[in-house]
């Protein structure tokens, strides 16, 4: 008889703590009492491990203007080789805060190896003169290092064989603006083909330096009216140096 009581008594108190647990009853019971139904524990997630961030590849240190002149050499990667006396690489403060680029080497040039010193780099002068600056404070180049023959306008094969040498002078120097003279070393620079006309006097951007695009000197000489306007463009940029116009 007492076994099937303790029978009853087991499955009566199964029975009330189904009920417990389905919400249909609650129980009065010694809070001390151990519950019937024992719910295990909850699975705590494991800590994922922590990926390290991707170390950056480290950039290779701009070179040399040294360097740079050295790698042209006595360059032959295009025709415009053929009829050059010399190469007309570079001039200028080699930390210069402002870089001047134009298009290419005329006669003068071409028997000096140096850019601008013939009728065009005289205005230039005066227009670096009248920023505030001095012409060896700044640092003057040409997108083609060759004279073009009878100064004609650089052919695309002429230009693209040049630009990593001007790349690697930009780089080297690191400016903190660019003016573009004229339409090559605007368009060159910039990767853009709209005409000089409506690119000067806009601030764009070459490699994250401010770059302002202006006419050539040698178009200011042919077109002297045009002279306001570019005086216009060189006034933004004195600005940008605190320069008061």
């Amino acid at each position: 008889m007492s076994d099937e009581l303790s029978q009853l008594a087991l499955e009566l108190r199964r029975h009330l703590a189904w009920q417990e647990q389905d919400g249909t009853r609650t129980l009065l019971k010694d809070p001390k009492a151990p519950p019937l139904f024992a719910q295990a524990p909850a699975t705590q997630a494991r800590p994922q491990p922590v990926q390290p961030a991707p170390v950056p590849a480290a950039k290779a240190p701009a070179r040399t203007l040294e360097e740079v002149r050295k790698e042209l050499g006595d360059c032959r990667r295009c025709k415009l080789c053929q009829g050059r006396k010399t190469i007309v690489f570079g001039v200028g403060n080699p930390k210069a805060e402002l870089v001047f680029v134009g298009e290419g080497p005329g006669a003068e040039e071409d028997s000096q190896g140096i850019p601008f010193v013939g009728a065009a780099g005289q205005l230039l002068t005066k227009m670096i003169e009248a920023m505030k600056f001095k012409r060896d404070d700044v640092y003057i180049c040409n997108v083609v290092k060759c004279r073009p023959p009878g100064n004609r306008n650089p052919e695309p094969d002429e230009l693209e064989a040049c630009e990593p040498f001007l790349k690697a002078q930009l780089a080297s120097i690191q400016p903190k603006a660019i003016v573009a003279l004229g339409k090559f070393a605007a368009q060159t620079l910039l990767r853009d083909s709209t005409a000089i006309t409506r690119l000067r006097g806009q601030w764009r951007s070459y490699e994250g330096i401010p770059l302002m695009p202006t006419y050539h000197p040698a178009y200011l000489l042919r077109q002297p009216g045009e002279k306001k306007l570019a005086w216009m463009d060189l006034q933004e940029v004195m600005k940008r140096f605190g320069k008061a116009p």
